[in-house]
């Protein structure tokens, strides 16, 4: 049957009835800003990455950013990945799974897109609990958030039953918080021999969280402690040439991540604000 709904109408289906909701002119300009905004952000992002850089002497080709799609709409999702971002980032297990079956659909109705990537890089930032690690992990490209001994014996069992080799990030909590995950200081480098011995996933970095706070000392500090620990780990040898990357900086504090070492960034609010 020929779709006669007519432009500028969303059809939705509830109890099998179809219902015709026609966009007035107002949601329109909202949405149409929407996308603006967006798009202004993203510019403004690249500029204070860039200029970030500069100030602490590197090129902004270092920095890998993911964009969190946590609480955000999959139209907006999509106005990011067609601005070229691939690396994207949930805390959840619930919306990774759907936020992800719903952009690979999307992908694979526009192959023909040269401006579309092929695929995206899924990264898990958040907790990640024991129980809900074999449905993701071959969702991901890499995982933020290891931090005991027992989660990296899950992803190390659960990989070798499913034929994968995980990219993992031991997170360590540099900035002693009770309420915050992460490996304490202090037994990090202890943490990061014992998941090398493991078969099945790969310790490819670290990554930590300053806290939230305006005090750029402070924040400096959590990142500057990061990096030692990173840098004490490579030291060792025991981790071969995949430890090279460090996740710090998220929307209110990344240039000082920059600043302080950080090559992959976790930015949310800075563009879905």
């Amino acid at each position: 049957m020929q779709d006669k709904t007519p432009a500028g109408t969303l059809e939705k289906t509830a109890f099998n009835i179809p219902i015709k909701i026609k966009l007035g002119t107002r949601c329109k300009k909202l949405i149409i800003r929407a996308m603006v905004n967006i798009s202004d952000r993203l510019k403004q992002l690249q500029d204070n990455i860039a200029d970030a850089c500069a100030r602490s002497s590197r090129s902004p080709e270092e920095i890998t950013t993911v964009i969190v799609t946590k609480n955000t709409s999959f139209e907006s999702v999509k106005q990011v990945i067609e601005a070229g971002y691939t690396n994207l980032g949930e805390n959840r297990v619930q919306h990774l799974k759907q936020i992800s079956e719903e952009i690979a659909e999307y992908l694979a109705a526009r192959q023909e897109d040269e401006n579309l990537p092929d695929r995206i890089k899924w990264h898990m930032i958040g907790h990640l609990q024991r129980n809900k690690v074999k449905t993701v992990l071959k969702m991901l490209s890499l995982i933020h958030s290891l931090d005991t001994l027992r989660l990296a014996e899950e992803i190390n069992t659960a990989a070798e039953k499913l034929k994968v080799k995980p990219d993992v990030l031991l997170q360590v909590n540099c900035s002693g918080e009770p309420q915050k995950y992460g490996v304490p200081v202090g037994a990090a480098v202890h943490l990061a021999e014992q998941i090398v011995t493991m078969p099945n996933l790969r310790l490819v970095g670290l990554m930590t969280m300053a806290p939230l706070t305006k005090n750029k000392d402070v924040v400096r500090a959590c990142f500057a402690r990061g990096r030692e620990i990173f840098e004490e780990i490579r030291a060792e040898r025991t981790t071969g040439k995949y430890f090279h990357h460090l996740s710090m900086g998220m929307s209110s504090d990344y240039e000082v991540a920059i600043e302080e070492g950080a090559n992959i960034l976790r930015i949310g609010s800075a563009v879905f604000a």
